[in-house]
């Protein structure tokens, strides 16, 4: 009733204006009211009058609120009352022919658009002035970082929706050009090396950065300078998370150390992935773990007929097969297996046949796997055969192996079996129709297992952050971003390759730990102890993506490189596949560390309770977790 009683008072009000535009057009035209147009003007009047209110409802101005009124409502009036001027001008002359001058129309419709357009954007003044007496002194202050549609858009959010609760004191832009001027009557107050004197003068409890497209290398400039500050940080989601430009209060988050990590987005050959996987069954093993369910989310977006998820923890197939089913209409089968069983794989290719697939089943955790090396060298060695056999006998086109960089010189059983098991697939690929491929890169951000995630529980807890080493770095790379480079290595595949990502700059483990202290709103030593720990057997201080015989070559895509191939032992890997075949496996410490000697003559297993080797190894939670690198499939 309300809305209706609301409607009903801008209809008659809008009818007064255009009579009051009518007649000071008249006025201001003939400077009185001339006795011939007395009989022409009230039929003239009544006519406008009807077709603009027409007009104005049939575009929508009584549905809109005119307390947020802006540039699109008065396009709006302006489309409105054109409107009801072409049709009324046109009876005026047509029908009614009735003597009203061109020069007093064309002055109503402009005095028109001033008193309607005026009415709404006064009102909207009003309220916005009333707002500003009543929150003077309230809330909580604020300063936007970025002044441009991502400030903008923070800025209309904050003020229309949280006046009682936010102060928002400015803005801080670089371009020279912004400073000193104001948008919605908040300043511009300096460049980014201001934000602590800013923070400081005005006493801000919070700072948006609100950039989504600016450079990485930048933003992390900018959370340092914050940082200093010890205001809260949020930001604003990335450009693509903005769709048709709206945004909410909702979508600003805490800064992550993601946001400072990853890169610039990757830009992937859309037509050639398609050309691989769309209307083609794909098979992803270790679909449960971080990037295997990443990589079933990013495949059903390019419609294969069909896609496969093999795992062996049943809740983890559960999981994803859930998720998938609710966001997409590609065929899902899940498949609770496990790919040391060589029957169950057969049978699995026997039955689907799949076209591609992407292997990234795997033990994973560096120091489990110094306890138990037998299950490493059974997992990711004679796992990673019996699937690639498999693919190999009932044709898939492209195999993908998930490697890791522990693969390169490896000090750990993990590293060296997934090591053995690239030399697999090269000798796989060199006799086979299928296009055997892997890919090497190194730890991912918030998998299963590793670094931030145990952080941010110990930091939680209240610390201590264990840091096993203060030299020790680790190349890092988001799941999302590290996945979209594997389907992409698919479509570069072929044949026999070993696929290097770009990891960008190598990130020293105890500035991790202190930066997700800082973004937790604490202060490293004196909130937070950092505890350095020792190291642990398996791990080195810094990790490597090639060993010094391979090197480089480019790819089409700048972020993909191919290590050039090193010489295989064909003999022994032969030998060893047959022994995989029979079921003959090592076992025990001694019978593993001479397995793996045989393909890596330096290798040297290190005992639990053994000195760190000079490669680096050693103990600490903070090493295990940046070790576990690539996915678990569960098996």
């Amino acid at each position: 009733m309300d809305k209706l009683i609301r409607q009903y008072i801008m209809i008659g009000v809008d009818a007064l204006l255009t009579v009051a535009a009518a007649l000071a057009a008249v006025l201001l035209r003939f400077e009185g009211f001339p006795g011939q147009l007395r009989a022409a003007f009230v039929p003239f009047v009544l006519s406008l009058v009807a077709l603009r209110l027409v007009s104005f409802h049939l575009l929508g101005m009584y549905n809109s609120v005119w307390q947020y009124a802006s540039i699109g409502e008065l396009v709006t009036t302006i489309k409105a009352v054109t409107v009801g001027t072409v049709v009324a001008g046109f009876a005026a002359f047509a029908v009614l022919q009735q003597p009203i001058p061109r020069s007093v129309i064309a002055l109503e419709w402009l005095l028109s658009i001033f008193f309607v357009g005026g009415s709404r954007l006064g009102w909207r003044i009003l309220r916005d002035g009333r707002t500003a007496l009543r929150r003077q002194g309230k809330g909580k202050p604020v300063l936007i970082i970025g002044a441009g549609d991502g400030g903008v858009l923070v800025a209309r959010e904050l003020r229309n929706h949280y006046r009682d609760e936010v102060h928002i004191v400015g803005f801080i832009d670089d371009d020279l050009e912004k400073q000193n001027k104001q948008i919605f009557g908040f300043p511009i107050l300096g460049q980014r090396h201001s934000i602590p004197q800013v923070v400081r003068e005005y006493r801000v409890e919070e700072v948006v950065i609100a950039m989504p497209s600016v450079k990485r290398s930048v933003l992390r400039e900018i959370v340092a300078i914050c940082q200093e500050t010890h205001a809260k940080i949020k930001i604003l989601p990335g450009v693509f998370d903005l769709i048709d430009g709206n945004v909410t209060v909702n979508e600003i988050r805490d800064v992550q150390v993601e946001d400072l990590l990853s890169r610039e987005p990757v830009q992937l050959d859309l037509d050639g992935i398609a050309g691989y996987i769309a209307d083609k069954v794909v098979l992803v093993t270790g679909a449960g773990g971080s990037i295997g369910s990443e990589l079933c989310r990013q495949i059903v977006a390019y419609k294969p007929s069909k896609l496969l998820m093999l795992d062996i923890c049943e809740n983890n197939v559960y999981d994803i097969e859930l998720e998938l089913r609710s966001t997409t209409e590609v065929p899902i089968v899940p498949l609770v297996k496990d790919i040391r069983d060589r029957a169950a794989v057969t049978d699995v290719f026997r039955k689907y046949r799949p076209h591609v697939v992407f292997h990234a089943a795997a033990h994973k955790h560096v120091p489990l796997m110094e306890v138990n090396p037998e299950e490493a060298i059974k997992n990711n060695a004679m796992g990673t055969y019996f699937v690639a056999q498999a693919a190999n006998l009932f044709g898939t086109s492209t195999f993908v192996l998930v490697s890791t960089d522990k693969a390169v010189n490896p000090t750990s059983v993990m590293g060296a079996s997934k090591r053995i098991a690239e030399m697999i697939i090269q000798h796989l690929d060199r006799a086979s129709h299928t296009k055997f491929v892997a890919v090497r890169f190194g730890n991912v951000l918030g998998s299963r297992g590793s670094v931030v995630p145990l952080f941010k529980k110990q930091i939680a807890a209240g610390g201590p952050v264990t840091v096993t080493d203060d030299r020790m770095i680790r190349y890092f790379m988001t799941i999302p971003e590290a996945v979209q480079l594997i389907i992409q290595a698919g479509a570069l595949a072929k044949g026999g390759e070993i696929f290097v990502l770009d990891m960008g700059e190598p990130v020293r483990i105890m500035d991790l730990a202190k930066t997700l202290i800082r973004l937790s709103g604490f202060e490293p030593g004196a909130d937070i102890p950092i505890k350095i720990t020792g190291m642990r057997p398996g791990e080195k201080l810094f990790e490597e993506l090639l060993t010094a015989e391979e090197g480089t070559t480019a790819t089409a895509n700048e972020r993909i490189f191919v290590a050039k191939p090193t010489e295989l032992d064909t003999d022994l890997i032969e030998e060893t596949l047959r022994a995989f075949g029979r079921g003959v496996l090592p076992s025990g410490e001694g019978e593993v560390e001479g397995f793996i000697k045989r393909f890596l003559p330096e290798f040297k297993l290190v005992r639990p309770g053994a000195s760190p080797r000079d490669a680096g190894t050693g103990a600490g939670e903070a090493a295990a977790a940046a070790d576990s690198t690539v996915d678990e499939a569960g098996q």
